[in-house]
């Protein structure tokens, strides 16, 4: 198995872009998670026929993809609902994961990029667990600007998210993704220095 960074935190806090980051600085692939959902929603998967049957065929656009703006407004504002949603994708999520990790050689460096790293099996597979942070403001203005969604939406999101601060205790480094861009560099890289150092090629 290669070393494994995790990264985590709320969505639009920058995790892809730290993960971009990581893989200027030497680390050999970049996986995010949400994008691994993406996939098993896609018409025929066995994922998007369990969402239908829990959630209602509404869920799914024409071609039998799942519609995530739809499923989105079900569970962002109802904790069941968003659980439920979590049994069924959680487990497919993590086979995903180790076959993509699979493909890592045994010396290279992992990022895995998960929401839900804490709260799900991920982290058993990190070696470092990152919190990436930045101010609410930012992250709703940055959610709403790439999701195109209404405030209302972007923060019915955010409520549904890990408080930080129960992260904090659980993480082996914060980055804080509020400022300019020179500023998170020389966070990631010295966070990756310890990395290194830490974890060692043996």
């Amino acid at each position: 198995m290669p070393r494994v960074i995790g990264l985590t935190g709320n969505i639009a806090c920058g995790k892809t872009t730290v993960g971009k980051l990581l893989l200027e600085l030497g680390a050999e692939r970049y996986i995010d998670a949400d994008a691994l959902v993406h996939s098993l929603y896609e018409p025929g998967q066995p994922i998007a026929a369990q969402i239908a049957h829990t959630f209602g065929s509404e869920v799914l656009t024409s071609e039998g993809r799942v519609d995530r703006q739809k499923l989105g407004s079900i569970v962002f504002h109802d904790p069941e609902a968003l659980r439920r949603l979590e049994a069924i994708v959680h487990p497919a999520v993590g086979v995903a994961l180790l076959t993509e990790l699979s493909r890592v050689s045994p010396s290279g460096i992992a990022v895995v990029d998960a929401v839900k790293l804490l709260e799900g099996g991920t982290a058993a597979l990190c070696q470092s667990k990152w919190l990436v942070v930045c101010s609410p403001e930012e992250e709703l203005r940055r959610l709403i600007e790439r999701s195109q969604l209404s405030e209302e939406e972007a923060l019915a999101r955010l409520r549904a998210q890990p408080s930080v601060e129960q992260r904090l205790p659980l993480v082996d480094e914060v980055i804080d993704n509020s400022g300019p861009l020179e500023e998170t560099r020389r966070q990631v890289a010295s966070a990756f220095a310890r990395f290194c150092q830490r974890f060692p090629l043996s």
